[in-house]
């Protein structure tokens, strides 16, 4: 984060089907926002869930942020926080999540700095996607990168594709085709993207009447 004029980050898992979690932060600060965005259930990190759409707030001091947030917004600077951007986490119709950015002083992304936010964001979505979530919504295996990030691009088409084939096997929309596949993967121990890659590669089908430990090998 050192490109951007922020003081620190972090990350929550969210869905419109299961209780929402904090996954992780860099710093106190962030921590508490997080958590404090999804107990109020307001705040910049909400909305950019909920419409899906990047909210860059450089002052929560204004009276209309004030008024729109009313609760939120008093606690976040009584927490430290001036400024907060948040971005949806996002692979297509996927939104597993929001990426927070917080400044203790006001300030605004010029161009090139949101553009290197929206990296850091698409990069956070793929680090989520991979890291297994056990029943509380807590990681089990770490959030770790393995550098390769020339492959972002074939990565998240790849998702997409795997989450568009097994809507049409399972006769479900693509949000229950993403639960399905990310349920497979935990249950076998394996990535999302492995699991996706089987799926575009017809290795691995779906039936809508098995168990997620019980979807077919056909290799």
């Amino acid at each position: 984060m050192a490109a951007l004029p922020v003081g620190g980050a972090g990350v929550s898992a969210m869905s419109r089907t299961a209780a929402s979690h904090p996954l992780c932060s860099t710093d106190d600060i962030s921590e508490q926002l997080e958590e404090l965005q999804l107990t109020l259930g307001e705040g910049p990190c909400v909305d950019a869930f909920t419409h899906s759409s990047a909210v860059l707030t450089s002052d929560l001091r204004t009276g209309e942020l004030q008024d729109r947030w009313p609760v939120f917004a008093d606690a976040a600077l009584e927490a430290g926080a001036l400024a907060v951007f948040a971005l949806p986490l996002q692979i297509g119709a996927i939104s597993p999540g929001v990426l927070d950015l917080y400044s203790r002083v006001p300030v605004q992304l010029d161009a090139e700095e949101l553009a290197d936010a929206l990296a850091f964001a698409d990069i956070a979505t793929l680090v989520l996607l991979d890291t297994q979530i056990d029943e509380t919504g807590a990681p089990t295996g770490g959030m770790l990168l393995d550098g390769r990030f020339e492959d972002l691009g074939s990565y998240r088409a790849e998702i997409d594709q795997a989450t568009g084939i097994l809507t049409v096997q399972l006769g479900v929309g693509i949000d229950e085709a993403f639960v399905r596949l990310r349920a497979h993967a935990y249950a076998q121990g394996r990535r999302v993207a492995d699991v996706a890659a089987d799926v575009v590669a017809r290795r691995l089908s779906f039936s809508p009447n098995t168990d997620p430990d019980q979807d077919n090998d056909d290799a």
